[in-house]
């Protein structure tokens, strides 16, 4: 006997901790995340694309005493700032007692999900029905977008350089939009396609009427002319206003709880928004730090992060350079002493399709957040890997806050991988690492995540600002 208490003892000492997750939390604690993910789901439901999350962002930041960003104006200690880039990302800082003179601390999220866009010339009628064509954005199975509620969001520029915004079909008062299906009694060839097959890219065309204008001419296209009269009559656009637009359908269903326990949040654009809304509350309820703490939330990271408002965007750069400047550092100095913390999520193990993961090496729902060393495919490709120095560093501040968290890959070796903008920073000379939030059917237009998780992330977002 006195040996197996000596070799648990031993166990105890030298073997990593057993995780028990959830279990280890009080009502309390369960309870403080349910009423957080209150806020998110809200938020998810007003931020499905990334102009309308800058928005309802910027909102809440106002309520919060931001303002907008003043090039060359000083700022002090606790002073709260938003800068927009282009009305598809912004950054949020709160100024710290030191500025950026020791270097800033980032939580940088992207606000962008998958999604259909509409193509420039996306109007057409075939056999008396009305379509929009699309051209699908980032990484989806292009089955699970077929026959389910669309809505669509976006903006038109008109020829005189009027903006119209749009924001139709998620009100359950307004007509929604779907893409068609085949029969099962029609779909035999269909059926027996690869997946990646089944459904063609240039088929995702959206359904948005079947009336034809009532009028005694025999004109063709006149189911199509109604629906631009419409348009037109609603937002006053016309066919080659869609020339100067950006449009997409994205799913038009609320966000929902999920399961019996409502343990679950179910909805569209939890990659990566179930991580950029605990960032922006971190930042929201930060008051005076010791370094400048930002978080940016940004464009286009699902498909690659390019353009300008993207994060290899030259603007949060640019934003820190004038931060550094008003402290009386070099910018590449402030850059290269600070640290991030890249949010973004992780696929959680699923036990129906446990062959795609590696279990030891994966991330597990209600066992808070996943921190991600490095992401990237196959042999480490095109991934940034955070030194052991850093992994040390966030380790220790989440043990010290007492804060759920687990460590993993995403699939195993040479099946899975992916990429996150943690790449993007580590080429600024910024130690920087992913953590984030585990997700199930990631990528999918309803996704699964676990209310204890974020609400983890977002006690994580805070430790990182209080160093």
């Amino acid at each position: 006997m006195a040996e197996t208490n000596k070799t648990k003892e031993l166990k105890e000492k030298l073997f990593m901790p057993s995780k028990k997750g959830i279990a280890t939390l009080s009502a309390e604690d369960i309870a403080r995340a349910d009423e957080f993910c209150e806020g998110y789901k809200e938020f998810l439901d007003n931020s499905p694309v990334e102009r309308e999350a800058v928005a309802y962002s910027v909102r809440l930041a106002r309520e919060k005493g931001f303002v907008p960003f003043e090039q060359g104006k000083k700022y002090n200690a606790g002073d709260r700032v938003y800068y927009i880039n282009r009305d598809k990302a912004v950054a949020l800082a709160v100024i710290g007692k030191n500025g950026v003179k020791d270097g800033a601390l980032f939580a940088i999220a992207h606000i962008d999900s998958p999604r259909v866009d509409l193509k420039p010339n996306p109007l057409y009628e075939d056999s008396s029905l009305a379509f929009f064509k699309t051209h699908y954005y980032g990484g989806i199975k292009k089955y699970q977008w077929t026959v389910m509620p669309l809505a669509l969001h976006g903006v038109v520029v008109k020829l005189d350089g009027t903006r119209v915004n749009i924001r139709y079909g998620v009100d359950e008062s307004e007509p929604c939009f779907c893409i068609t299906d085949l029969l099962p009694h029609l779909a035999r060839e269909q059926a027996g396609k690869k997946l990646s097959e089944a459904i063609e890219a240039e088929n995702l065309n959206v359904l948005i009427g079947s009336r034809p204008l009532d009028t005694d001419d025999e004109e063709g296209e006149l189911v199509k002319l109604n629906v631009m009269k419409i348009l037109n009559e609603k937002y006053g656009i016309t066919e080659s206003d869609f020339l100067s637009a950006e449009l997409c359908f994205t799913p038009a269903q609320k966000t929902r709880d999920i399961g019996f326990d409502r343990s679950l949040i179910g909805g569209y654009g939890h990659d990566d928004k179930v991580c950029a809304y605990p960032a922006l509350m971190a930042a929201l309820d930060t008051e005076l730090p010791e370094r400048t703490c930002i978080t940016y939330l940004t464009d286009k990271e699902e498909t690659g992060s390019d353009g300008n408002t993207g994060m290899q965007s030259d603007f949060l750069r640019y934003f820190v350079y004038d931060l550094a400047l008003a402290d009386g550092v070099e910018g590449y100095r402030a850059i290269s002493r600070s640290k991030c913390l890249s949010a973004d999520v992780n696929a959680a193990f699923d036990p129906i399709y446990a062959s795609a993961y590696e279990a030891k090496n994966a991330s597990y729902i209600n066992q808070g957040v996943i921190i991600t060393k490095y992401t990237g495919h196959g042999g480490k490709y095109d991934t940034s890997d955070a030194s052991a120095e850093f992994m040390g560093e966030v380790r220790s501040m989440l043990e010290k806050n007492g804060i759920m968290w687990q460590i993993g890959e995403l699939g195993k070796v040479d099946i899975g991988g992916g990429g996150t903008i943690a790449k993007y920073i580590a080429n600024w000379n910024v130690d920087v690492v992913d953590l984030g939030v585990p997700v199930l059917s990631m990528h999918a237009p309803f996704e699964l995540i676990s209310k204890v998780d974020i609400y983890e992330a977002y006690r994580a977002f805070c430790a990182f600002y209080r160093q």
